[in-house]
């Protein structure tokens, strides 16, 4: 957990201003800013996004989740493959994870066919990969603490004995 309210403030809503933040956790505005600044100086806070529901878009385009297994370098474990392999523009997000794999790459193109290329042809001919499974995404129910549906009164289910 975060244990910085400005942060907790941003994830819930990038949009705020300063001035909506100091008055939200009662501060002047200058001492948000100057936190803000250095919590971006830091390399705390990367950037701002929006979560977008691409259901609702006339937008192509799919998402994989692909496990991969790396052999570990000498001298730097996973580091320096991860890098290269979250530097490909295909990459949006790349993880290391513990389990039966090493990094959780997640990839987006506008085919399924652009992803598999990019798996074979990028990805599995890195020297240290030792193998990939990916996983195509079919439907976003959460992402970055944002439900994109609930169902109605109407639409609950049933429980029954």
């Amino acid at each position: 957990m975060i244990d910085d309210p400005i942060i907790e403030l941003l994830k819930s809503n990038a949009r705020y201003t300063t001035e909506q933040l100091a008055e939200l956790l009662g501060n002047e505005k200058s001492a948000v800013e100057k936190q803000m600044e250095n919590l971006e100086k830091e390399g705390v806070i990367l950037g701002y996004q929006a979560i977008i529901n691409t259901e609702k878009l006339d937008a192509d385009g799919v998402a994989a989740f692909i496990e991969v297994k790396l052999t570990p370098e000498r001298d730097g474990g996973f580091d320096k493959i991860a890098l290269r392999i979250a530097r490909f523009s295909q990459v949006a997000s790349c993880y290391l994870a513990s389990g039966g794999y090493d990094l959780m790459v997640v990839v987006e193109g506008q085919t399924l066919q652009e992803v598999a290329k990019f798996v074979t042809e990028k990805l599995s001919t890195i020297e240290k990969v030792v193998s990939t499974a990916t996983h195509f995404r079919l439907k976003t129910y959460k992402e970055n603490g944002c439900v994109f549906e609930t169902l109605s009164e109407e639409g609950r289910l049933v429980v029954s004995p």
